[in-house]
């Protein structure tokens, strides 16, 4: 019995030595694999940091391909403005130069134009004669200004015009004074239009109407007064206007009505 267990036990050495050495030999292999493992792990670890980095600046260059593309949107965009600023600054120069052109042209015809004011003031009817008179005068004053654009002085002699063409479609009544039977008296004067200018002395007593053919005053007769006083009521707006009946002054027969 005791034989047969030292047989037993020498049988057991003699199969474990083996395993031991076999295990001991796998022990380097396994050792590979593990740091082959680790090292698959590493790189893992690095394909997935450089995947998400490639990621990252895919997206950033997406951004940036977005962003160039507006700003070449905008560039053309600026370019087609500074294309049509450069052909205003063209349009403005040209303009400027036949402003200046037209400014050599305007002077001249602006002063006859006054010339012409004044020769026309002297012949009218003479209503409001200092006060035309004063105008015709600001206006020569006006263009001997250097600190008054061409025009704002073209503007002020058709202002001019258009006040004396204004006065043949109007009617008014104004205080003045003038001479009669040789003494300086106040007067209502009344004009309607160009056609007839007509004084009244404050007590009534006196009317004169202006003959344009002859250039001078005439009596008018008392007969016309109450058409007279009618027609300053309708000139100061204190009547309806009306019909009324006052000379005029035609080249053929004299005075009419």
């Amino acid at each position: 019995m005791k034989h047969s267990f030292i047989s037993s036990v020498a049988a057991l050495a003699l199969l474990s030595a083996p395993l031991a050495a076999q295990e001991h030999s796998l022990e380097p292999v396994v050792d590979a694999a593990n740091k082959i493992n680790a090292a698959a792990k590493s790189s893992q670890l690095t394909v997935e940091k450089i995947a998400d980095s490639t990621q990252e600046r895919i997206q950033q260059y997406k951004q940036i391909t977005r962003q160039i593309q507006g700003l070449e949107v905008y560039t053309q965009q600026l370019q087609k403005q500074l294309n049509a600023q450069a052909t205003e600054k063209n349009e403005l120069n040209t303009s400027i130069d036949e402003v200046s052109v037209v400014e050599r042209q305007i002077t001249p015809l602006m002063l006859r134009m006054i010339d012409s004011l004044a020769k026309f003031v002297e012949l009218d009817v003479p209503f409001l004669p200092e006060e035309r008179a004063e105008r015709v005068a600001g206006l020569r004053d006006l263009m001997d200004r250097a600190d008054v654009d061409v025009s704002e002085k073209f503007r002020r002699v058709m202002e001019a015009f258009q006040i004396e063409a204004d006065y043949g479609r109007n009617i008014e009544a104004y205080n003045g004074e003038m001479t009669v039977d040789g003494q300086q008296q106040d007067v209502e004067f009344l004009r309607m239009g160009r056609t007839v200018l007509v004084y009244k002395t404050r007590d009534g007593n006196q009317m004169g109407v202006w003959n344009q053919q002859q250039g001078d005053w005439q009596p008018l007769d008392s007969s016309y007064a109450s058409n007279v006083q009618e027609a300053l009521r309708v000139a100061r707006k204190q009547l309806a206007p009306d019909l009324l009946m006052l000379p005029v002054f035609t080249n053929t027969t004299g005075a009419g009505e």
